[in-house]
């Protein structure tokens, strides 16, 4: 039998409990599109070819009422997450450049000692996000 291994990432998911200036920051200042929002509980963006979700942690851990329409199971995170952001060598200094542009602090920028650069910064709910070369993994 052939060994069965995921293909991918398809979503990742980040908590804000202020989903409006949350979709502020990952709309305007990281260019996502919103795919999908519902006030209160989640807005849904694309990113390349995957989708990064971001859901209000107070209302993702109530589970689906018995006769919801998807029986998504209650999840959640309490605290900051991380993601990652694929970018070459040359998208990471303008992104770094158009982030302070946008009045938001960079918190390291370094070069991996196998080689790749990272920048690290914050979204408005305190998530660290990252934009590292894929080599720094040997991808």
């Amino acid at each position: 039998m052939d060994e069965l291994t995921p293909g991918g990432i398809l979503e990742t998911i980040l908590y804000a409990e202020h989903l409006e200036a949350t979709e502020w920051f990952y709309g305007q200042v990281l260019g996502l599109q919103v795919v999908s929002r519902q006030p209160g509980r989640q807005v849904f963006f694309r990113c390349g070819e995957q989708m990064l979700l971001i859901f209000n942690p107070k209302a993702s851990v109530v589970p689906a009422p018995a006769d919801a329409r998807l029986p998504i199971p209650a999840h959640g995170a309490l605290g900051p997450g991380h993601v990652c952001f694929r970018a070459n060598g040359r998208e990471i200094a303008r992104w770094r450049e158009h982030l302070e542009g946008q009045g938001v602090a960079i918190e390291a920028d370094f070069e991996w000692p196998r080689g790749g650069r990272s920048i690290y910064f914050r979204d408005p709910a305190g998530n660290c996000l990252e934009f590292a070369e894929p080599r720094i993994w040997g991808l």
